[in-house]
C-alpha cells in the first residue's frame, strides 16, 4: 500500500480563478473522483493546498489536508510537505486537475519501483510525467535542497544525478482500463469540457497533455 498525494495548490488563473480540484466532474467534485481511485491501492489520502477551507465540505475527515512548508514554491512545496508527513513509504502524486487517474496504473509504477528506484515514472508517447509518478518518501528532502535553491518545478528533482528513477513506458500500462490515458490534465476550459463530455459519452476526451515541464518530446 502506498500514500496518495494530491497537490491542489491554489485556484486557476487560466481558468478563472476556480479551484480545479473542486470542478464538477461525473456529478461530483474532481477531487472526490481522485480520492475513491487512489483509495484503491493507497491506505491513506493527503492534498496539500494553501487554502484548507474550500476542501473541508469536499472531503472526509479521512483525508489529510496539509499546507506547505515552503509557501510559493509550486509542486516541489506540496511534494516536500507531502512527502514529510506521509505514513507510508512509497507516495503515489497526482495534480489536483487530473480527471482519469488510475490506480491500476499506480499499481504497475510502484511495482517498477521496487527493483531499488527512489521513483517510478511513465513515460507516454516519448515523454516523461513526473505527475502520476510513484516516488519515496526520502525523495522529499531533495525536493527541499531544489526549494532552497528557489526552484519550484517537479521536471528538477528527475534532472538530479543522485536520484535514480525508473522511466516506465507505455507498453507496461497497455492493459490499464483507464480510457482516455491516466495522465491527462485540465488546463483550460476546453480540456475541462472535452473531459465532461467523455464521461457523458458524448465525445472523445482531451488530448493527451504535457505535465509540468517535459522531458522529452511526444511523436
Amino acid at each position: 500500500m502506498m500514500s496518495g498525494l494530491i497537490l491542489a495548490g491554489g485556484p486557476s488563473k487560466q481558468m478563472g480563478g476556480h479551484w480545479k480540484a473542486l470542478l464538477p466532474m461525473g456529478g461530483e467534485a474532481l477531487i472526490r473522483r481522485q480520492i475513491r481511485e487512489m483509495r484503491k491501492v493507497c491506505k491513506e489520502i493527503i492534498v496539500a493546498t494553501q487554502d484548507p477551507k474550500p476542501f473541508l465540505r469536499e472531503v472526509d475527515t479521512k483525508v489529510r489536508i496539509i499546507t506547505d512548508y515552503y509557501p510559493g514554491h509550486g509542486p516541489l512545496g506540496g511534494m516536500h510537505a507531502g512527502f514529510s508527513l506521509s505514513q507510508m513509504p512509497d507516495i503515489w502524486v497526482v495534480s489536483s486537475d487530473m480527471p482519469f487517474i488510475s490506480a491500476h496504473a499506480a499499481q504497475v509504477l510502484w511495482l517498477h519501483k521496487q527493483a531499488g528506484f527512489d521513483a517510478a515514472i511513465p513515460s507516454i508517447c516519448g515523454c516523461v510525467y513526473p505527475f502520476h509518478g510513484v516516488y519515496d518518501k526520502s525523495c522529499g528532502t531533495r525536493a527541499l535542497s531544489l526549494i532552497q535553491q528557489g526552484e519550484k518545478q517537479v521536471s528538477e528533482l528527475l534532472k538530479l544525478k543522485e536520484l535514480l528513477w525508473s522511466e516506465v513506458p507505455d507498453a507496461a500500462f497497455a492493459d490499464d482500463p483507464a480510457n482516455p490515458p491516466f495522465i491527462e490534465r485540465l488546463d483550460t476550459w476546453e480540456d475541462y469540457h472535452r473531459a465532461e463530455q467523455f464521461l457523458l459519452g458524448l465525445g472523445p476526451s482531451a488530448n493527451r497533455k504535457q505535465i509540468d515541464e517535459p522531458l522529452g518530446q511526444c511523436h
